[in-house]
Order: structure tokens, then sequence, then C-alpha cells
């Protein structure tokens, strides 16, 4: 299952699993309240929820031009460089695929980073990005392991964003190790 996908990370836990239904299936407890009741029972689904999903990051990923640490800096523009791009690939998508299609509401899974600063909006960040990624990670795992995606590109596409956001949460964990002593403070509960 995907708990293993993500390296063990406390994600498996009975509010954070998968739930199978009759039309689909269904992603529920999210971080932060965000994704609550997500249905992705084919591509278009995971499209138009992977795109707000990546707009949340690039917008959080923006404030850490202001971090002191060169690593968070660096981290930053990679994240809005490379979901900026993913962004508009995805929208190009929904529009030649699934005319009329639009991106779906969502409800922001991190906290308002604009007013932090120093080791704040870094911890902060790390926090909060590491269960952003996990529900990137967990919805891209889910839509290869159901079949659901009738384009090869969506299926290379979820891949990527599967392994990229999976490295991605390895490094996360390592530097609130590094910098902040390996406690996370969960915002959200354990």
């Amino acid at each position: 299952m995907l708990a293993a996908a993500v390296g063990g990370a406390a994600l498996a836990t009975a509010d954070h699993q998968p739930t199978a239904t009759a039309a689909g299936w269904q992603q529920t407890g999210w971080p932060m309240g965000g994704m609550h009741r997500v249905t992705l029972d084919n591509e278009a689904d995971y499209l138009a929820q992977m795109v707000p999903h990546h707009q949340e990051a690039v917008e959080a990923a923006g404030q850490l031009r202001r971090s002191g640490r060169a690593e968070m800096r660096a981290m930053g523009a990679s994240i809005v460089k490379t979901q900026t791009a993913e962004i508009a690939t995805m929208k190009a998508w929904l529009a030649k695929w699934y005319p009329g299609r639009a991106a779906a509401s969502y409800r922001p899974m991190m906290r308002d980073l604009s007013q932090l600063s120093g080791d704040a909006l870094d911890r902060t960040f790390l926090e909060d990005m590491i269960g952003h990624h996990m529900a990137a990670v967990m919805m891209s795992q889910q839509l290869l392991m159901h079949g659901r995606s009738q384009h090869q590109e969506i299926t290379g596409f979820a891949r990527t964003v599967r392994d990229t956001q999976h490295a991605e949460i390895f490094q996360m964990q390592q530097y609130l190790t590094d910098w902040f002593d390996g406690r996370r403070r969960m915002p959200y509960g354990p």
C-alpha cells in the first residue's frame, strides 16, 4: 500500500486511508482540513483536483524567498518552477481532453506563511508541506493503482509527481531533523 511508498511517514492512520466506494475511491481526513472527501473516479478528477493543490504549493513555496537558509530558498524556487509548469500542462490537458472541466474547489491544507520569518517560516513550511506532498503522492498512487488514467501522458505525470514529491518528503524530514532536532509539531493532530 502507499504507506510503504511514503517510506513509513506517519500517514497510514485510520483517518488517512483511502476508502473504496461504489462510484470510485475517496481520500478523507487530510491534514489541515484540505482535500476532505476528494472523489477521484477518473483522470479528469485527478487533474481537476491536482491543479489547485499545486497552486497552493506554488504560493507557499514562493514565501521561501524570505528564508534565511539557502537550502530552503532553493527548495522553494524548485517547487515554484516545477509545479508552475505542471499546472500549465494539467490545464492544457483538461482543455484538450475535457473541455469545460475546470479546476475543482479546494480547501487549503497549509497555514498562512506570509507573516512568518526565520525558523518559524522554515519549520511551518516543512511541517505543512510534508502533509501536502503526502496528499499528492497518495492521489497519484491511487490513480495508478486503480488504472483510472485513459492517457499515457497522465500515467507518466502521476508517476513523476509521486516519485518527485516522495523524494522531497524525505529531504524535508531530514531538514526538520537537522535544524529542529527532529521534533515535528503536528498542528493537525498525531
